[in-house]
């Protein structure tokens, strides 16, 4: 992606010519012919820097830059002026420019000031990462639980983050994969390298594989230039595959090459390139199934099981809810400016009850709009959802019973037909707490024969 400039001036013909010279040094260039116009776009899209005259009809560049800096602190400034001032200067730098030139311009002292500005706002925005990489190393804070099942799962995660290894996360949807993941990674040799992220779920097939490898130009149609993969981009760093069994066996058989070669090939290229990256996988469903449907290579399922870390569903670490929904309550307060203290003990035992199929996602998005719906103070059981509270009214109704005699085929049914009811029908809502694309969910439901 290139480097994106906004020129604003209320010159059209000094607009123009500053286009026609930042274009031809590669730079993606739009225009604002006047200080209100600047902060409209702003307010639409992020530039990377901002070349501004002072003085403009309707808002002068001072007034600008101002709420420039409040929308976007971190956009670099060069503010432009045709009267030079050292007072002018002065107050264009105490609102924030990064700094001031004297028009005419000198066009070579403006392409050497905005290269330095550009590399001045990276190396801020790196220092920046960095902090926050530090700051949270050591820390599992937003693992949040005191259940034994918790405690040795933090225990697996600090012995096995310093070392190489690749690791398979497993465990139902919503129970906080890529949190381990974050961990795993900021608690390794790797810390101060980069951890990327890609959802194997999120892409469709023909797109992934460019997505992890790169490509070359023209190696398909759309591919007008080379794209470096995010193999590459983990180099030195961690490389996290969400939902792995979600892709193609195609693509399975070239990440585990990367594994065994450590090395990559992109897309509509001969040469291979020589990557350094650990992998963490993560998937909500059971692979050795997968291995034995065929839909995922068994050797593959070797390489990246050499430490497998299961993250517990809620359901069996209970002990936690009310922490964590204790938890969610004080960040979601704080974020909607509701002076919310807590929940009546009636609505802690209907949280405490339920068996959240969504997991800790489905407590934080029931925890978030209760907060939004509450009338004082304190969280009821009125602004808990029917779900909650039919399970809470009709215990038994919560659970399905596994009986001696029952097929697969009749415990998967019977479990989708029940997560159904608990969405009100919302298909999409299911399809997610039970890890399964909404296709499947359609599929299955037309093979029971289902009118929901």
């Amino acid at each position: 992606m290139r480097t994106s400039i906004l020129i604003v001036d209320d010159e059209s013909s000094h607009r123009q010519m500053l286009e026609v010279v930042l274009s031809d040094e590669g730079y993606e260039v739009q225009q604002a012919d006047d200080g209100r116009t600047a902060i409209e776009a702003v307010e639409e899209r992020f530039y990377d820097l901002i070349l501004m005259d002072i003085r403009m009809h309707r808002i002068s560049g001072i007034e600008a830059l101002k709420k420039i800096k409040e929308i976007s602190p971190g956009i670099p400034i060069i503010m432009m002026t045709a009267y030079s001032s050292v007072n002018t200067a002065i107050d264009a730098l105490k609102s924030g420019a990064y700094d001031y030139l004297t028009k005419p311009l000198d066009i070579e002292e403006l392409k050497i000031l905005i290269k330095k500005a550009l590399r001045h706002s990276n190396l801020e925005k790196e220092n920046l990462y960095l902090k926050e990489q530090l700051g949270d190393r050591f820390d599992f804070s937003n693992i949040i639980g005191r259940s034994s099942a918790v405690k040795e799962l933090l225990e697996t995660v600090a012995l096995v983050a310093p070392s190489e290894a690749t690791v398979l996360i497993s465990g139902e949807s919503g129970t906080g994969k890529e949190l381990i993941a974050n961990a795993l990674h900021q608690n390794s040799p790797r810390h101060d390298h980069p951890l990327v992220k890609i959802n194997c779920a999120a892409l469709p097939q023909t797109l992934l594989e460019s997505e992890l490898f790169g490509h070359e130009k023209g190696a398909f149609t759309g591919a007008v230039k080379h794209r470096q993969g995010r193999f590459q981009a983990a180099h030195k760093g961690t490389i996290f595959l969400d939902e792995i069994a979600e892709m193609a066996p195609s693509t399975q058989a070239k990440v585990l090459r990367v594994i065994q070669e450590q090395e990559i090939q992109p897309v509509g290229s001969s040469q291979t390139v020589k990557v350094d990256t650990r992998l963490i996988a993560a998937t909500n469903k059971n692979l050795d199934e997968e291995i034995e449907q065929g839909r995922f290579r068994e050797d593959l399922y070797y390489r990246i099981n050499v430490v497998n870390v299961t993250v517990p569903a809620l359901r069996h670490r209970r002990e936690d809810i009310a922490l964590l929904a204790d938890y969610f309550l004080t960040k979601y307060a704080e974020k909607n400016h509701r002076p919310i203290k807590g929940f009546v003990p009636k609505a802690m035992d209907w949280l405490m009850r339920y068996s959240w199929p969504g997991n800790v996602r489905e407590l934080e998005n029931v925890v978030e709009r209760a907060v939004i719906l509450a009338r004082g103070d304190l969280i009821t059981s009125s602004e808990l959802p029917d779900t909650i509270k039919n399970v809470a009214e009709n215990p038994e109704k919560e659970n399905f019973t596994l009986r001696p005699g029952n097929t697969l085929k009749e415990v998967e049914k019977e479990m989708i037909l029940r997560t159904l009811d608990q969405t009100s029908g919302n298909r999409t809502r299911t399809a997610k707490i039970l890890g399964i694309s909404r296709r499947t969910l359609q599929l299955k439901l037309k093979e029971y024969g289902t009118a929901h």
